[in-house]
Parts: structure tokens; C-alpha cells; sequence
């Protein structure tokens, strides 16, 4: 029978016992990815940066909580708010600013832009623009390891809205039916595009959606980087015991748009200054390292060091050349 989560098993505001030195890296990584997608924002507003750009601002905790708690072997997939995923997994800020503007210095030399960057060495696979479609390639990926029979795991990312889709059932099936080492995290940030999860969603707790088929959940202050760490080491111990696929429901934020392009109407600015005054999952970090004695001076080193690499990043990526008409004719096929 699945282990369903109750107001003793949430793992919400509770702290994981985080050392000083973990917490600054966690703190490091998401200031990183604030950084860089304030800056990614600025550069599309000059024209920098064309097509679809989904923002992560707001829910940083939830992948460097993740990623904290897997090694090199380990593979991380999501969907096309992903820019803060690859940044996490050690992708290098030039790379994936130049992809963004279309440089040949990008991780897909320039073709692939905001939702198709790829790093393998990284573990890193995508990036991916049709919602949901990355729950069937991560649940492919778990597969390939039980196959193998290693004891590697699989971070397969997506929203709540996208676990509304068929496929996602359709590999949740499939994971408990084989006992594929899954890790299913969805992060809830509300709204799927502009649809309020209470609108889209007949269950308002996410972690039971794998209960069916007897898939252990969690429910996940995913504003809190120790809450999301304690419970990724629960859910990385339970696959690589053999145990199966195991399901967390990040319960997270987006303080901009779904995309560039959407002026979010769907919600009042109250709402989005709450969070983020009272919720903000850097701030937090900052709070609890000051509680563990880290002084400012140290966090100030970090926020310059920060502040060089983004800028670094923007300045590699305006530099970059634009690809040679001839790459059109690469990476389209491959022989077997």
C-alpha cells in the first residue's frame, strides 16, 4: 500500500541539519540562478534574446536542494523553464547565456536556445518544449539504469500542471511496475501558464498522485533548501536501495510570468510581494547561515563573485559569433 503523507510526515518548514558549508553552497547556487535570470530577463527585454523564455525566479530551492543530493552518474531532466536546472548541474553560465542569444558559443552552438540544452557529461538531459514529454524520457533513463543494473538515479522535474498529463500516469505505471529508481518532482508553483492549480486540479495534495500504483509521495516546502534536501536524501536512499520510484510535490513559487511574454493578470501583486517578503528562498537561506554564524562579509565575497560571473556570461554571449549557415546541415541525423 503507498506510504501516504500525513501532518507528521510533511516535510515543510523543518530544518535537515544542514552544515554552515552546505548551506552557503546551496546559498551560492541559487543566488547564481537568480542572477542569471534577472540578467537573461534584461538581455530579452533589449532584444537580446529571441523566442520562448521561461524565467525560474522565485523557485531556485527546489533543484539546488534536489541536485545537492545526487552524484556524478546521475541524470537530471526537466521541461523549459529549465535554465536554473542546467546551472545547478555545474553547466557553465557562458554556455548557457550564449545558447540563449543564439551563439555558437551556446551548449547547442547556438540552435537549440531557451528550452533545448543539453550536457551529458553534466547528466544533464534537456530542456524539453512539449509539456510533459520529459516524464517519459526520465522515466526512459530510470529504465536504462535498472536495466543496467547500477545503482544510479534519475531526477525527472516537471510542473503540476504538466501532471495532468496521460504520458505522466503512463510512466508512473510503468516505474512502480518495474521498480525503476524515479525520482518524480513536481514543482507546484500555482499556475500552470494562468490556470490556478485549484481550477485544473481535483486533488490539492500532488504527493498522492502516484498512489495507485503504490508510489511513496512527499509534500515539500520547496521555498525552504534544507526542507527540499531532507526529503531528496529520503527519495535518493529509497532508489538506490532498490525500492522504486518515489514522487515529491515541491509546493514553490514563480514571482515573474510564465513566460516573457505573459503579464501574469491572473493574480494580484499582493500575492506575488508576499511571497516574496515573506517566503523568498534566498532570503531564508541568508537568515539561517547568519543563525549559524556566517558573516556578512563572507555572503558579500559570494554576492561579487556571483554579480562577475553573470555579467561574464552576458558579456561571452554578446561577444560570441552568431552560428555558420553551414550548422544548419548539422545534428540531423545520426547514424546507427
Amino acid at each position: 500500500m503507498a506510504q501516504q503523507p500525513d501532518k507528521a510526515r510533511r516535510s515543510r518548514a523543518r530544518k535537515s541539519g544542514m552544515s554552515a558549508e552546505q548551506l552557503t553552497s546551496a546559498y551560492r547556487d541559487m543566488l547564481l540562478i537568480r542572477r542569471f535570470e534577472e540578467k537573461a530577463g534584461q538581455l530579452y527585454g533589449m532584444g537580446l534574446i529571441g523566442g520562448f523564455c521561461h524565467l525560474y525566479i522565485g523557485q531556485e530551492a527546489v533543484v539546488v536542494g534536489m541536485l545537492q543530493a545526487i552524484e556524478k552518474g546521475d541524470q537530471v531532466i526537466t521541461s523549459y523553464r529549465d535554465h536554473g536546472h542546467m546551472l545547478a548541474a555545474g553547466m557553465e553560465a557562458r554556455g548557457v547565456m550564449a545558447e540563449l542569444t543564439g551563439r555558437s558559443g551556446g551548449y547547442s552552438r547556438g540552435k537549440g536556445g531557451s528550452m533545448h540544452m543539453f550536457s551529458k557529461e553534466k547528466g544533464f538531459y534537456g530542456g524539453h518544449g512539449i509539456v510533459g514529454a520529459q516524464v517519459s524520457i526520465g522515466t526512459g533513463l530510470a529504465f536504462a539504469n535498472h536495466y543496467r543494473g547500477n545503482d544510479r538515479v534519475s531526477l525527472v522535474f516537471f510542473g503540476e500542471g504538466a501532471s495532468n498529463q496521460g504520458q505522466v500516469y503512463e510512466s508512473l505505471n510503468l516505474a512502480a511496475l518495474h521498480h525503476l529508481p524515479a525520482i518524480y518532482v513536481i514543482e507546484n508553483n500555482k499556475y500552470g501558464m494562468g490556470t490556478s492549480v485549484e481550477r485544473s486540479s481535483a486533488s490539492h495534495d500532488l504527493s498522492k498522485n502516484g498512489s495507485p500504483w503504490g508510489i511513496p509521495g512527499l509534500q515539500v516546502d520547496g521555498m525552504d533548501v534544507e526542507a527540499v534536501r531532507e526529503a531528496a536524501d529520503a527519495a535518493v536512499a529509497h532508489c538506490r536501495a532498490g525500492k522504486g520510484p518515489f514522487l515529491l510535490e515541491m509546493k514553490t513559487y514563480r514571482y515573474r510570468g510564465h513566460s516573457m511574454s505573459d503579464p501574469a493578470k491572473y493574480r494580484t501583486r499582493e500575492e506575488v510581494q508576499k511571497m516574496r517578503s515573506e517566503r523568498d528562498c534566498i532570503d531564508h537561506a541568508r537568515t539561517r547561515l547568519a543563525e549559524l554564524g556566517v558573516d556578512e562579509a563572507a555572503l558579500k565575497k559570494i554576492d561579487d563573485e556571483v554579480k562577475r560571473i553573470v555579467q561574464d556570461s552576458a558579456d561571452f554571449a554578446q561577444k560570441s559569433p552568431e552560428p555558420d549557415p553551414a550548422e544548419l546541415w548539422t545534428d540531423i541525423l545520426v547514424e546507427g
